[in-house]
């Protein structure tokens, strides 16, 4: 069971955040306790997004983004990852995915979600009709 606890240190932490990933997550992210462990919880701003980011800071790799930057890239699309990354600061970045928020086009958000899926069961007589 976790714990959403508040903690005056969020600011000091946030001044070591300095990637452009964070601009696709919500800005001030949750501090839980979960089983005795501290950890940020970090919300994924995209639209229609439910997925959360867990980074324990009792491990060795607590700076790591590797994960957010996999979840962007499937959530949010390849390019206007590539577009964030070459953002001059992180605040640059945050104003790029406001804008994109904003007026993202249907076929984007379409584009951005699309997965292909194969199987390799044969078709039943009721699937070919």
């Amino acid at each position: 069971m976790s714990v959403i606890v508040t903690h005056k240190k969020t600011e000091q932490l946030m001044k070591d955040w300095t990637s452009s990933i964070y601009a696709c997550f919500a800005p001030v992210p949750e501090i839980t306790y979960s089983e005795g462990r501290h950890s940020h919880v970090f919300k994924c701003l995209g639209k229609s997004c439910r997925a959360s980011m867990w980074r324990f800071l009792d491990t060795g790799d607590k700076g790591s983004t590797t994960n957010m930057w996999k979840h962007a890239r499937k959530c949010w699309g390849k390019d206007f990852v590539n577009t964030i990354d070459e953002a001059a600061s992180l605040e640059v970045a945050h104003d790029i995915s406001k804008k994109f928020t904003l007026n993202g086009t249907i076929t984007t958000v379409f584009e951005q979600k699309k997965v292909t899926t194969y199987t390799s069961k044969p078709h039943t007589k009721a699937g070919t009709r």
